[in-house]
């Protein structure tokens, strides 16, 4: 008796379909929660109302006017109605991080989030989306959220260009602080020359000289180009650069810390047209081949 339940236990256990989370499935849930807040920003109530499963609920995690925590729950078809009644300010939800998690027809998204009204920063939290996948898709069954008015994030994007304009403005003012405070503690910096290497203090050591002056060199970036990793913790940018040297690319990474992004790694080259190669051969001196 005993040999045929544990003949029939492993049996069922090789019947059960193994359950992984694919690349595609992840994909689709995190578009399924991208095309919600297009469509909250749209003021389209149709683009919405297809990603709900029936009786999809919102939740949020509030304090009320006494301090008292308690959890708020509506169903989602008064939000969908609300989304398509027209208002005058742009509802507009950014989201940060996606960390995605499924098994087998369930997923969970766990999102951090900044909401505006209009240009208002309105409020901001996390989202913990649940779905469930149907037939023609992943379907949200339910979001709760927590608010809160106080450390939201902004646009990184906006974050990084701003720190990067900043960095080279430093350079420019010979603010030697803000220039390596942007850094991280083992930050590199690649240079023009073949021999530039520099970690974060060898350049602060070798350029002592530059940063007495009322300049240390001036480098405008004239255009930027972002991207920042999914957790939202690691970003990587080129940019091009209006320098003495003529025009200059560089590209970066960045992290992100405690203290807010901080360059971990940066790579300076000179542009060299591609008509001015064998003039730039002839210089150095180094034949064609």
């Amino acid at each position: 008796m005993r040999s045929s339940i544990c003949t029939l236990f492993i049996y069922l256990l090789i019947s059960l379909p193994l359950l992984s989370q694919s690349p595609q499935d992840e994909a689709d849930v995190i578009e399924v929660i991208k095309t919600l807040f297009d469509g909250m920003r749209a003021g389209d109530s149709m683009m919405v109302q297809n990603l709900f499963a029936d009786k999809a609920t919102l939740s949020s995690i509030v304090k009320n006017k006494e301090g008292k925590i308690m959890k708020r729950t509506n169903d989602a078809s008064g939000f969908i109605t609300a989304i398509g009644t027209p208002h005058d300010e742009v509802w507009d939800e950014q989201i940060w991080t996606y960390d995605v998690k499924i098994d087998g027809l369930m997923a969970n998204a766990w999102t951090e989030y900044t909401f505006y009204r209009g240009d208002e920063l309105s409020h901001c939290g996390v989202n913990s989306f649940e779905l469930i996948q149907y037939d023609d898709g992943w379907k949200i069954s339910g979001i709760t959220d927590t608010r809160r008015r106080t450390d939201c994030k902004t646009n990184p994007v906006n974050d990084i260009n701003q720190l990067m304009d900043q960095w080279h403005k430093a350079a420019a003012t010979a603010d030697e602080d803000i220039f390596f405070g942007s850094m991280t503690d083992h930050g590199v910096y690649i240079g023009t020359d073949a021999t530039e290497r520099w970690t974060r203090d060898e350049m602060k050591e070798w350029s002592k000289p530059y940063f007495t002056k009322d300049s240390a060199w001036s480098f405008t970036a004239k255009s930027r180009e972002v991207e920042v990793s999914k957790d939202g913790n690691i970003a990587w940018f080129d940019e091009l650069l209006d320098t003495w040297m003529g025009d200059c690319r560089a590209s970066g990474v960045m992290h992100r810390t405690e203290d807010g992004w901080k360059i971990a790694h940066y790579h300076l080259s000179i542009a060299v047209p591609n008509d001015k190669v064998d003039g730039y051969l002839e210089l150095i001196g180094k034949p064609r081949k």
